[in-house]
């Protein structure tokens, strides 16, 4: 797979048809990665971005220690780890060492792992709001660097036709999920 870097003022087009995305970050030595659909771009120059981190998830404690996070964006060939992601806790089991199929890259750019096979990554750096992050659980993050996989995605568009396995994946609840279809309009 050749991954390419993403203009930062289109970077939002990666988020804005709304996926679910895998949160990962690292600190002390642990990584953790954990599922999240409650995401949305935020703004343009500079990109940014909102997630919902739990109190309770260990990623969370990852993310405010290191003040990075990356936001990998799955893709229908890998529904079943997504799942699998997110419902194993970091604070009970290693996932990179107990789940098939997952893989962390380190790429230059970004302060906290990839993961590997997904479709769009975004590195990010916390924007500290201690008031938001603890009464609404909401952080926020500027995008420093955005990489797509060109067969799907380039120009600063999605295009799925003909790769139905990368079309991205949307969590509706209690593991369903619906892929994205084909793009209408110019």
């Amino acid at each position: 797979m050749t991954r390419r870097p993403v203009e930062l003022p289109k970077a939002y087009r990666l988020l804005n048809h709304g996926p679910t995305v895998l949160v990962s970050a690292a600190h002390g030595g642990r990584c953790n990665v954990m599922a999240a659909a409650w995401n949305m771009p935020l703004d343009f120059s500079p990109p940014k971005v909102a997630v919902v981190l739990d109190k309770a998830t260990f990623t969370r404690g990852l993310v405010e220690a290191s003040g990075h996070f990356v936001l990998s964006v799955p893709c229908r060939a890998q529904v079943e780890l997504v799942t699998a992601i997110g419902n194993r806790s970091g604070h009970e089991v290693d996932k990179l060492a107990t789940l098939d199929g997952l893989r962390f890259e380190q790429v230059p750019g970004a302060d906290a792992p990839l993961i590997g096979g997904c479709v769009a990554w975004l590195a990010c750096r916390l924007l500290p709001e201690p008031h938001v992050q603890q009464a609404y659980d909401l952080f926020l993050g500027e995008v420093t660097a955005a990489w797509a996989d060109e067969r799907v995605h380039s120009n600063g568009r999605w295009h799925f036709e003909g790769h139905d396995g990368l079309r991205t994946l949307h969590h509706v609840a209690g593991g369903h999920y619906l892929v994205a279809g084909d793009a209408i309009g110019s």
